[in-house]
């Protein structure tokens, strides 16, 4: 375009004039009618043409969105891939990135990220592992913070304004928090707590204060949040994240933070501010009203044609919106809002008895498989449910089973003492019943009253018998009518020959007569058993 025509045109915008016709034919964009005047494929804010200064507050923190980047970070723990940001603790923040390490699969990070591809994730606390190290005895206080040195410092007296995006995963696993934000007067504070990994929060070192705090909770979704700091001495550096009390709980709670815009307050004037949730049907978008300016709200660059307030009604779904600003002697646009709505994925497992419907939705559900449905929030957003289905019929099982007189079998609330065949109806974990046949059978463990050590091969040895049930006898001893202990044999197997008493003691022959013995047996179910009985020895 001739320079001439440009500075011409860009006047006629600063005092709010029409564009002839006469400059519409040679060219010039238009940049409130939504169409490509000039025929270059690019229209209203999405040309150059269209150029205003940006009405945004710039923050204070360098690479505030995580963008910029020394690396792909290959893993976790790997904060130092972010341009200018700082590991602050020993125990490590996590860069996620999607030109590489994306997080943890088990502790997802809510999507779309709010600003960007790049975002960091910290803990507040570590318990049940998620990363392989095994528990860890100082998870109390095992906190992870980020820290950057301002471009500028934060001086005494001034209000400021810190704006962020935090994230939470699924449920249990991000808690409600007080995120808190910490200040130093010297970025060689930076980082903190030495190698000690349960060092905590900054200031339980020298150099940090505390700055603010705010409370908030959520379930896999972003919030943006807002502190006002009005620091009572020059700040140089920040370091952000959880509160330095010690965690109580038994999961790692995991949260994450984008977009931290660090500015002196009057810079966020023209903002633009949210009405409502995201879903509501009343949901609006507004900024300051001021007689002395024009305005035109923009979707994706493009004018929302009529869209001339400084309040924009049932803004027209997801998109970039920003909002252009003409005054007697400028031209200024707000920075953008990358609006979208929260879908919110979850994943279930539900049994059902056989017979029985599981309702999703609006529909009726009763064969085994993974169903899939879009639920709406309490705020009206989509809640995508995935659903596996298990039906638990009426199954018949079969159990076999061996006690000893007096032993009992246990079936839910049934005790059987005898054998005999038992059919006995119990309830599974999802509260269907099922049928149990019980086979209860005695062990066949034998155990002599009576044997004759003559050495003619015929029940020459005393020893507690079995069939396969029967594993091994531990310990057998035989008493006198007396109690003098005769005879005492361990780790007895139940097969093979010459186990037992022989009827000899310390390589003497006894006495014909009765005798006492105990013996602890093993069988198949894995039990220990006292037996003892009286034996009656014959020459």
């Amino acid at each position: 375009m001739n320079i001439k025509i440009r500075l011409l045109f860009l006047v006629l915008l600063l005092v709010g004039g029409t564009i002839p016709e006469s400059l519409q034919a040679q060219g010039v964009e238009i940049c409130d009618n939504g169409v490509d005047d000039d025929q270059d494929g690019l229209i209203d804010l999405n040309d150059s043409d269209c150029f205003c200064q940006l009405a945004e507050a710039t923050s204070l923190i360098p690479n505030p969105s995580f963008e910029d980047q020394l690396c792909c970070p290959p893993d976790r723990s790997r904060m130092d891939c972010a341009e200018t940001w700082i590991q602050a603790s020993t125990a490590t923040t996590d860069y996620i990135h999607t030109c590489g390490w994306e997080g943890w699969v088990e502790l997802p990070m809510p999507f779309p990220i709010p600003d960007g591809e790049g975002a960091m994730g910290f803990r507040n606390g570590r318990f049940a592992e998620n990363n392989g190290d095994g528990p860890n005895e100082d998870n109390l206080n095992w906190k992870e913070y980020a820290g950057a040195c301002l471009t500028s410092p934060l001086r005494a007296g001034v209000t400021y304004k810190f704006q962020f995006y935090v994230g939470f995963t699924e449920q249990p696993f991000s808690p409600p928090i007080t995120l808190t934000f910490f200040g130093t007067t010297n970025c060689t504070n930076l980082p903190f707590g030495g190698d000690d990994r349960a060092f905590g929060c900054p200031t339980n070192g020298p150099g940090w204060m505390q700055l603010s705090a705010i409370n908030t909770s959520g379930t896999s979704e972003w919030k943006k949040l807002e502190l006002s700091v009005t620091p009572t001495a020059d700040i140089y550096a920040i370091a952000i994240g959880p509160p330095c009390e010690p965690t109580l709980g038994t999961e790692s709670p995991y949260y994450f933070f984008d977009n931290l815009v660090l500015a002196e307050q009057s810079a966020f004037e023209f903002e633009i501010k949210v009405n409502n949730e995201p879903c509501s049907p009343n949901l609006s978008f507004e900024i300051p009203e001021y007689d002395s300016l024009s305005y035109q709200w923009y979707k994706d660059g493009v004018a929302i044609i009529g869209a001339t307030n400084a309040q924009l009604e049932t803004p027209p779904g997801k998109g970039r919106y920003e909002v252009r600003l003409i005054s007697s002697n400028s031209c200024r646009i707000t920075k953008p809002l990358n609006f979208f709505q929260p879908i919110r994925t979850s994943f279930l497992t539900q049994t059902i008895c056989g017979g029985e419907t599981y309702t999703l939705g609006s529909r009726q559900l009763s064969i085994p498989g993974i169903y899939t449905d879009t639920l709406k929030t309490a705020g009206n957003c989509d809640s995508i449910v995935r659903i596996e289905l298990l039906v638990d019929d009426n199954k018949t099982s079969t159990i076999e089973a061996k006690i000893f007189p007096n032993e009992s079998y246990n079936i839910g609330n049934s005790n059987f003492t005898q054998p005999g065949a038992y059919n006995e109806t119990i309830s599974s974990n999802a509260g269907c019943d099922s049928t149990v046949q019980l086979i209860l059978s005695y062990y066949a463990v034998y155990v002599p009253n009576i044997f004759s050590p003559n050495g003619d091969g015929i029940n020459d040895f005393f020893m507690v018998n079995g069939g396969q049930e029967l594993t091994a006898v531990g310990d057998l001893t035989i008493f006198d009518r007396w109690g003098n202990q005769v005879y005492y044999q361990t780790s007895l197997l139940s097969s093979g020959t010459k186990k037992g008493w022989d009827g000899q003691s310390a390589g003497k022959e006894v006495s014909s007569g009765v005798y006492m013995y105990t013996a602890n047996i093993f069988l198949d179910d894995g039990k220990e058993r006292a037996i003892s009985g009286m034996v009656t020895l014959i020459r």
